[in-house]
């Protein structure tokens, strides 16, 4: 007599199985991608799917045998599935009881630069009325400390926040001091023009470990273009300061971001090969925003999502050759998408969590002492609407701004597990919400999501990931990298 028993004895019985929440969407003719609560997914041929729903899945094809491993089935021999579910869900929202770790400082509204895209309603040079002081900084720092998060980043913005270098020294200097009793995990970075950089300012950031953060919108012509400053040289200043602070604080202390304008569309390959001329390794393809001077200059209406859309198809299809061709380049948007799809991980990219990273992923202390829960935010208050506003670090407590409506109301409205169209999304899981944008755009947190330009954006976006990881065995390889780097 055998000793085991057959095959067929551990086949469940045909039928046997239940359904487990999942959403699905058409991916091309004969492909359809689904996803469950929890951000599994696989693709199934139209044949495989409509056998999937109606019970007929045959226990021994490949597909139940996916479907069952990733959690879509239960059947008798997998009666863990809703635990493991369970866990992946904790595991997934586990980081929303260590919120805020970005904490935005802005130290001042002045700028030397009058970029027609710019986001802020910057001042002039000359307006020190529009610096933020040490009395706000310092309650400002009081509120970082009370964040409950271990890894603590504070970033300096503006207007150009070295036009107030000196209280970057003080709140650098003073946050240092108070996490050698609170063992945070304190980092700090100052986004700037760099057209003020000079070695004593590096010399500091060396001392102290804080990081460069600079804008480089492509070509000399196209930089200065889209970032025109007194001398018209907002190019060989980004250059030349990019250079120095290299030499004073090493490569991978600074870091680079662009916007795409108007003017950048029609020019995706030239502002890639300026990034690696630079010896960068990657980009941010970064689309305007509908903020600051980007509507009172008509910039950011200058183009449409679609435009954008086939600018960053035209960059990733360069990017992919580049690869293939020997030069490794990343781009570092479809690589934060990729790590949520095909990891455990979640990078927190504010952009892209649910509930929406404002306020939880990142504060703003602006310069007068206001808090908003996000920079988009604290951009429309300058425009004048302070539906967003959290409150003021100088009369209110940290308590009272975190437990504000300003921030509440929208997390509570805006999370996409119930909300129309984003509930049947398949992918919903690697998407955020942004009830900022929607409000900016629609004067509502939730808004038409047809109409939604963020949605449009990010369902192409993962579309077009999937599309090229199915189609090429190369690139799922390439986006496998990119997704294990973050």
């Amino acid at each position: 007599m055998s000793k085991f028993q057959p095959v067929t004895f551990f086949q469940p019985k045909k039928n046997s199985y239940k359904l487990l929440p999942f959403r699905f969407a058409r991916l091309s003719d004969d492909r359809y991608f689904l996803s469950n609560m929890v951000g599994e997914y696989l693709l199934l041929d139209k044949e495989s799917l409509n056998d999937f729903v109606h019970h007929h899945l045959s226990p021994s094809s490949e597909a139940y045998v996916d479907l069952r491993a990733k959690q879509f089935l239960q059947d008798e021999y997998n009666g863990v599935a809703i635990d493991l579910l369970s866990i992946k869900t904790r595991t997934k929202y586990s980081r929303l009881s260590n919120f805020t770790s970005l904490h935005i400082f802005v130290v001042s509204l002045r700028c030397e630069h009058s970029c027609p895209y710019c986001q802020v309603s910057r001042q002039s040079e000359d307006r020190a009325a529009f610096d933020m002081t040490e009395e706000i900084a310092d309650k400002a720092i009081d509120f970082v400390f009370k964040s409950p998060s271990r890894v603590i980043k504070i970033e300096f913005q503006g207007g150009e926040p070295l036009l107030n270098f000196p209280l970057i020294k003080y709140i650098v200097e003073r946050a240092k001091k108070i996490n050698e009793t609170e063992q945070r995990n304190l980092d700090f970075v100052i986004a700037t023009n760099l057209a003020l950089i000079d070695r004593d300012i590096l010399a500091f950031c060396k001392n102290n470990g804080v990081h460069i953060s600079t804008s480089l919108d492509g070509p000399e012509d196209l930089h200065n273009k889209n970032r025109p400053r007194p001398g018209k040289n907002s190019y060989q200043k980004a250059i030349e300061g990019i250079e120095l602070s290299r030499e004073v604080l090493g490569r991978d202390q600074v870091s680079a971001l662009m916007t795409t304008t108007e003017a950048s569309l029609k020019r995706p390959k030239e502002i890639i090969d300026e990034y690696i001329r630079m010896g960068f390794n990657g980009i941010f393809l970064r689309s305007l925003s509908p903020y600051g001077f980007a509507i009172k200059t008509k910039s950011f209406a200058a183009y449409q999502i679609n435009k954008w859309l086939d600018f960053y198809r035209e960059a990733m299809e360069y990017i992919i050759q580049l690869n293939k061709d020997g030069l490794p380049f990343q781009e570092y948007g479809s690589s934060t998408i990729l790590t949520k799809m095909v990891t455990s991980k979640d990078p927190g990219y504010v952009d892209m969590m649910n509930p929406s990273g404002m306020g939880i992923a990142a504060i703003v202390y602006n310069y007068d002492g206001t808090v908003h829960p996000s920079d988009e935010s604290r951009m429309l208050a300058e425009m004048g609407d302070n539906t967003f506003l959290m409150g003021n670090v100088l009369t209110d407590s940290y308590e009272d701004v975190f437990s504000s409506d300003a921030l509440l109301v929208p997390l509570e409205d805006s999370m996409t597990n119930g909300m129309p169209m984003c509930e049947e999304c398949p992918y919903e899981p690697y998407c955020g919400t942004d009830p900022v944008y929607h409000y900016a755009m629609h004067r509502d947190f939730v808004a038409r999501k047809p109409e939604s330009g963020f949605c449009k954006k990010n369902m192409s976006i993962f579309k077009y990931l999937v599309q090229k990881m199915e189609s090429d065995t190369y690139v799922k390889s390439l986006f496998l990298r990119w997704a294990n780097f973050i």
